[in-house]
């Protein structure tokens, strides 16, 4: 027998209510948010295996006897080198065959790579080992952007998008947790290797959903199954040529520039300035880490989806008040004579220093057509990462050696005070683009090829 039609006491088929509404005012049901949950799960791997390195830092150094330089290159731009330019293949891939599978294979790749990196005795194999940690991590985050936004409505991807960013937090603080009690107790080769483990079950697991159609919650209706999508050449050319778009990448950039500068030298600073030690590290640090970038993934995107459709300048107008508050928090974090003190600042900048993530992430996958969503995410990440992730750990370590001579006990606090001309940099940027997407007449998708499927 056929089971009746859910229905309200006057009768009214709620089932049939529920589907003839727009798309965009659709509530995203147990499907939706089991998607949600499994890419999240895998981006916390992603960050876990990527944090490592920043969390056993000095562990590591006092192993392999090598310099704050040398191990911001290996967290920096020898990482970012594979990461940020092996995701425009992966993204020309994945936006032609099924983005699940090739997530799912990046998955693999990158835990594989982990597990080497607890195997290496010295310097050189452990960068070899962190570039194929970036060259799997490459195929991570775009494939699941695109993925999320062709999932979850439009009036609802902020917070769908803040739920995913809450990846780099529970990762970073997992990592603390773990690695940390891990190498306290036995050695950091070992927390390598149990986090490349984790991760292959975790590629067995992303392999059974779904990749959902192509432009599925666009009002217009997904793109036909035989559509071609644009080559990477035109989805670059239509990148770069945007001023939205290239705003937000570089704005985003020297955010981050901040946030991977400080976050790889973090517990350096804490442990060898500040007098912490691994099993303090293991819980009070991460405990900061895991509520103040929460904190901010959900509040960015809930701001995000409240006030974009008032006015179009929140993207960028959120991020900028955000950095703005931060910076007298993060000049006390770093002056602080104490580590309890110190922790206590640093959960503002903590939480506001990743405000600019789930809005600007939203601005891009909102301004490109469907079929452009991965190349347009690994493009804005490219440019995003090769700058914060690949120079700023980079630019941290050489000043940390540049000051050692003249200040032997301190010189990574005086390195990391000179990371605040980059929140001006940041603040200016953001307020650039506000002041664009407030004269703009439209900043949503180019028009969508005319050909289109039929929602099924």
């Amino acid at each position: 027998m056929t089971a009746a039609p859910l229905t309200s006491t006057d009768g009214l088929d709620l089932q049939a209510v529920e589907t003839a509404k727009p798309i965009e005012h659709r509530r995203p049901g147990v499907r939706e948010w089991t998607v949600l949950l499994v890419l999240l799960a895998v981006y916390i791997l992603n960050f876990l295996d990527r944090s490592l390195l920043a969390i056993l830092a000095k562990p590591i150094q006092d192993s392999l006897h090598i310099s704050d330089t040398q191990l911001g290159l290996i967290g920096g731009l020898y990482f970012a080198a594979f990461y940020c330019f092996i995701a425009i293949p992966v993204g020309w891939i994945a936006d032609r065959f099924n983005r699940v599978r090739v997530l799912s294979m990046a998955c693999a790749v990158w835990s594989v790579a982990t597990t080497c990196c607890g195997l290496a005795t010295s310097y050189p194999q452990l960068v070899a080992a962190r570039m194929l940690v970036g060259f799997g991590e490459a195929g991570g985050v775009p494939p699941s952007y695109a993925i999320i936004v062709d999932t979850f409505p439009p009036r609802r991807r902020g917070l769908a998008l803040g739920v995913y960013n809450l990846g780099p937090g529970i990762g970073a603080a997992i990592g603390v947790a773990f690695g940390a009690s891990i190498a306290a107790a036995f050695d950091w080769h070992h927390a390598f290797i149990g986090i490349g483990g984790a991760g292959l079950l975790m590629a067995a697991v992303v392999f059974l959903i779904r990749d959902p159609e192509r432009g599925a919650t666009d009002p217009a209706g997904p793109l036909a199954a035989d559509q071609a999508g644009p080559g990477f050449l035109a989805t670059a050319a239509t990148f770069f040529s945007q001023p939205v778009l290239l705003l937000a990448s570089l704005a985003s950039s020297a955010a981050n520039f901040i946030t991977y500068g400080l976050g790889n030298f973090a517990t350096l600073f804490l442990m060898r300035e500040k007098g912490m030690t691994l099993r303090e590290v293991a819980v009070w640090y991460a405990l900061v880490v895991v509520v103040g970038m929460s904190v901010s993934m959900i509040l960015s995107g809930r701001l995000t989806d409240r006030y974009v459709h008032r006015f179009r300048e929140a993207y960028a107008i959120v991020p900028a008040v955000a950095l703005t508050l931060a910076i007298p928090f993060y000049l006390g974090f770093v002056w602080a004579p104490t580590w309890p003190l110190a922790l206590g600042l640093l959960l503002v900048p903590m939480s506001l220093n990743f405000f600019y993530l789930s809005p600007s992430v939203a601005l891009v996958q909102e301004v490109v057509r469907p079929d452009q969503r991965v190349m347009a995410g690994a493009l804005f990440l490219l440019v995003m990462n090769f700058i914060g992730l690949g120079l700023g750990p980079t630019y941290v370590g050489a000043m940390s050696d540049h000051f050692r001579a003249a200040h032997p006990t301190n010189s990574l606090q005086i390195a990391l005070y000179t990371l605040c001309a980059f929140y001006i940099v940041a603040i200016l940027l953001f307020v650039w683009l506000a002041q664009i997407l407030r004269r703009s007449s439209h900043f949503c998708q180019p028009a969508a090829p005319a050909t289109r499927g039929r929602r099924r």
